[in-house]
């Protein structure tokens, strides 16, 4: 991941300001620390920090035209990039850069070329012939981007809230999917596939497809010239990724110069579930496999630079983010520069156990389209910041745009969670993996019910951050909470805490409204709560708060009443996934 700082508008162009640019863009050094880049034409200013990547000699940022007219400063990965530069042949190119087709792409298709984009980005360019400028995001939001506004007409872009949010008397998170355009002066979606308009989808649903469109979707993630590796949890999303990426890498170009032992790496608590699971998987796919430990101490140490990287205070994000950030500080001393990893199948597929009580399949469809249109606010920001905290790239082959489309296409009939039909969480993606005669992975891994991260890697590591919360924040504080903090209140002294800290860094009234609210259980939406009843009395984000539905719920104090009818629940999944369990083996 790189860093960028664009500016457009200042009043003031004078050595100060440049100095100012150069400055902020440094906030931004740990996303890219190979290199730094600043253009200025004028009261304009395009500053990069590179992680390099693809093309480590000649890839140095701002990227340019043939004349350097048009110039462009990129964050993220281009995998289609030699297939565009097909469609540019009559273009002369500089460098050999993935991101270096964006410049000949606006000289070739105008504004109208971001769809043809196949990756992960977040980019600012500037057509110094008229002085008009676009800022776009990836489909998902995968790379962050916010932009901003000054009080001087200034109009801001930037990898992180750091880089901006003193200079800007206003600042927001820049939308998925969208592009600015200075010439139509405002933000439009370029992204609009048929799931985002949440319709019920009808395609039957056929393995094979998804299991080719998925393979697909880390094969070309495979383009790199630096070393790189796998992050492993031991779960079923980590696991295929590992799996396909295992099995195809002798055929890819990474191979040639990295060798075709894939590397993984896992972090927990000694004894952890993640730990366990993680290194049968590597065994069993012989991977060269490095184990990471950390204490519970360890971790509440790190929360605070946590909150500062991830610019966050979302309770569910910190929780995952600090075991990923003190990973991401051990591999990147390792050589590694850039893992797969994988988040987005959760919400595709309905992964979270909280979908057990999805009433039907509408209500399911809907739900995974609300996930994956809030993921740049929650696993998109923890991947990326926590990864790039310490010039660490995460790609995440599951939001592939084209593995996307192909998965919600689907009849979401066939994703529901049906005990009764031996389907569990995500069993379409299980079954179309789940091949007897060439296994990815082992039954039981391929069938191993969700662990949320922050639990996988040691369930007492949720439990001492919330002792630790207690500690720092009284009961006083707490109740006088929506005093101090009206807009997203906590509501729990660890919500409270994080928040504190948040504020610290990030003041602005601005940088607290980029952050998401409402009540949540096991990583819900708020809509989603609404089925059933005993989750309003324990809104939690871990997966264990899905009360009758993780094999360790938290034991919840209830009426007779609503614990019979939740034992009944908890009795009929457990049966299901017995009846499973044994259908497969």
């Amino acid at each position: 991941m790189c860093g960028i700082l664009a500016v457009f508008g200042c009043v003031d162009n004078s050595q100060a300001k440049r100095s100012r640019i150069i400055e902020l863009s440094r906030r931004l050094r740990h996303r890219g620390p190979d290199w730094s880049g600043l253009h200025c034409h004028g009261d304009c200013y395009l500053a990069h920090q590179r992680l390099a990547i693809v093309d480590p000699t000649s890839g140095d940022q701002p990227l340019y035209n043939e004349d350097k007219t048009v110039v462009v400063t990129v964050n993220g990965e281009i995998y289609n990039h030699k297939e565009l530069r097909q469609k540019l042949k009559s273009h002369q190119f500089r460098t050999g850069s993935d991101c270096e087709v964006i410049a000949h792409l606006y000289e070739e298709y105008g504004e109208d070329f971001v769809d043809m984009l196949d990756g992960m980005f977040s980019f600012v360019l500037l057509d110094t012939r008229d002085k008009s400028f676009i800022a776009a995001r990836d489909a998902i939001g995968i790379t962050p981007l916010y932009m901003g506004w000054g009080l001087d007409g200034s109009i801001w872009f930037a990898s992180e809230m750091k880089a901006l949010s003193d200079d800007c008397e206003r600042f927001v998170s820049f939308l998925p999917g969208h592009i600015y355009s200075s010439k139509k002066g405002a933000l439009r979606r370029w992204y609009n596939p048929p799931w985002y308009s949440e319709q019920i989808p009808s395609t039957p649903y056929d393995p094979m497809v998804l299991r080719k469109a998925f393979e697909k979707a880390v094969l070309k993630r495979l383009m790199t010239d630096v070393p790189f590796g796998v992050l492993l949890s031991g779960g079923l999303d980590s696991s295929l990724v590992a799996a396909v990426a295992s099995r195809y890498l002798a055929e890819s170009e990474a191979a040639c110069q990295w060798g075709s032992q894939l590397h993984t790496f896992c972090i927990g608590l000694k004894g952890s579930p993640d730990l366990k699971a993680a290194r049968e998987v590597a065994d069993y796919l012989g991977t060269r496999h490095h184990e990471f430990h950390f204490t519970v101490q360890e971790g509440i140490d790190a929360v605070e630079e946590v909150i500062y990287h991830t610019e966050t205070y979302d309770v569910t994000t910190i929780r995952a983010s600090t075991p990923m950030f003190l990973m991401s500080r051990k591999i990147k001393s390792l050589g590694v520069k850039m893992v797969l990893s994988g988040e987005g199948s959760d919400e595709i597929f309905g992964g979270y156990l909280y979908f057990h009580k999805a009433p039907n399949k509408e209500e399911f469809h809907q739900e995974t389209c609300r996930k994956i249109k809030a993921l740049h606010l929650y696993d998109c920001l923890r991947a990326n910041k926590s990864t790039s905290a310490w010039g660490l790239e995460a790609r995440v082959p599951f939001l592939d745009k084209e593995f996307v489309n192909i998965a919600m296409a689907i009849d979401p009939e066939w994703k529901m969670i049906r005990p009764d039909l031996g389907r569990i969480e995500k069993w379409v993606l299980r079954n179309a993996f789940d091949d007897g005669e060439n296994p990815y992975l082992p039954k039981h891994i391929l069938y191993r019910q969700k662990e949320q991260f922050s639990d996988g890697v040691g369930y007492s590591w949720i439990d001492g951050l919330k002792d630790h919360a207690n500690k720092q924040v009284t009961d006083s504080m707490l109740v006088h909470a929506s005093f101090i903090y009206p807009e997203n209140t906590p509501t729990t002294k660890e919500a409270y805490y994080y928040r504190t800290i948040f504020e610290k860094f990030f003041p602005k009234n601005a940088a607290r409204s980029t952050v998401p609210g409402g009540p949540s259980v096991a990583c819900s939406t708020a809509k989603a709560v609404e089925w059933d009843a005993a989750w309003s009395k324990n809104l939690d984000p871990s997966g264990r708060a899905a009360l009758g539905v993780h094999a360790a719920a938290y034991e919840e104090s209830l009426d007779d009443k609503d614990a019979n009818q939740l034992n009944g629940s908890s009795q009929k999944l457990q049966e299901g996934l017995v009846e499973q369990a044994a259908a497969v083996v």
